[in-house]
């Protein structure tokens, strides 16, 4: 790992599991700072390396976001489906809320919910890899953003910390949990798994004609992010609508948001602000939504405020300071 890199390296390492985790606060970790430091013990290497490893690979090979996306999406089948195997497990460790989120939508072909399978998977592409990585760019001069930031040394050793991380939890889920998918099921999670990474860098992807309209500005862009991805879980907190129709309504308001951002990002003025704003929104949105999220075990009231709260506020100083570096750096390039 050289120096250069370092920084924005292990901003990305500690900024992808804290999205993942603990800006949700759906633990029992909710608002206990010990335990929140303590998981960062596993969750570093599990999600931080993940992401990070996503980033290099896809930038190494001289892909761009299209190929983050899938290598996001094979994560998002990865950790659900062989690592932490909650996407077939219908008591996950005990926690009440899943059992009614798998059941309306249950596949029993394939031992799986589509609703909670979609949460997973859609959860871990924008919250767990994406979003933190395109904040951590946001900081990066341009140059320096679509560049490998470990040499092969330090790749190395992020890979092998994953490993040691996902290793780590399958063991403790197959010693706590009284569940153990069957070969099929592990078999076609790692088959999705493979494909998407074989498509991730199979497919080069070419830029689609330029649309000389203006792009929207970043606050277009992060208020219908924001909407877009609000509007499932506000489903979900005042109708329970986590049938089909849930289902459709979950898939389709993601949809419409890849369009649009695929769309946008063929206009004439669009950068890191604009990406910088999806991202940031996205994390807004699950900021939000954790308000109404009532954790799992026994967390006081004042803890769970006091965490969601801390959360919320750490993503909007975030955001406000990578968006001063983000434009900074585009004043530098006039």
């Amino acid at each position: 790992m050289s120096l250069k890199g370092l920084p924005p390296a292990l901003g990305l390492l500690l900024l992808a599991p804290a999205c993942a985790e603990y800006l949700s606060g759906y633990d029992t970790s909710t608002g206990n700072v010990t335990e929140l430091l303590g998981g960062l013990i596993v969750f570093v290497p599990l999600y931080g390396a993940a992401a990070l490893l996503i980033r290099e690979g896809a930038r190494r090979a001289g892909r761009g976001w299209p190929a983050m996306f899938l290598l996001a999406a094979a994560f998002g089948v990865l950790q659900p489906g062989l690592i932490d195997q909650a996407m077939f497990n219908p008591s996950y460790r005990d926690i009440s809320f899943l059992a009614p989120m798998l059941e309306p939508t249950y596949i029993p072909q394939l031992g799986i919910g589509a609703y909670l399978s979609l949460h997973w998977v859609a959860g871990h592409v924008v919250f767990s890899i994406c979003a933190p990585i395109a904040i951590v760019e946001s900081f990066m001069r341009p140059e320096r953003r679509t560049t490998p930031w470990l040499g092969w040394p330090g790749t190395v050793v992020t890979a092998v910390a994953f490993a040691g991380a996902a290793w780590f939890v399958v063991r403790w889920h197959l010693e706590t949990e009284n569940f153990v998918p069957s070969t099929g099921q592990l078999a076609g999670a790692g088959a999705v798994v493979l494909a998407l990474v074989a498509v991730a860098f199979a497919v080069r992807t070419r830029p689609g004609p330029a649309d000389s309209r203006p792009a929207p500005g970043p606050w277009v862009v992060g208020g219908v992010t924001f909407v877009l991805m609000s509007v499932s879980q506000v489903l979900e907190w005042t109708t329970s609508l986590v049938d089909w129709t849930g289902f459709a309504v979950y898939a389709g308001r993601l949809a419409v948001l890849a369009v649009l951002l695929v769309l946008w990002s063929r206009r004439t003025g669009w950068g890191q602000i604009h990406r910088l704003a999806a991202a940031g929104a996205a994390l807004l949105a699950q900021a939000a939504g954790a308000f109404v999220t009532q954790p799992i075990g026994d967390v006081s009231t004042a803890a769970k405020l006091g965490h969601n709260t801390a959360f919320a506020l750490g993503v909007v100083v975030l955001i406000i300071v990578a968006g001063k570096k983000a434009a900074g750096k585009k004043a530098e390039l006039r």
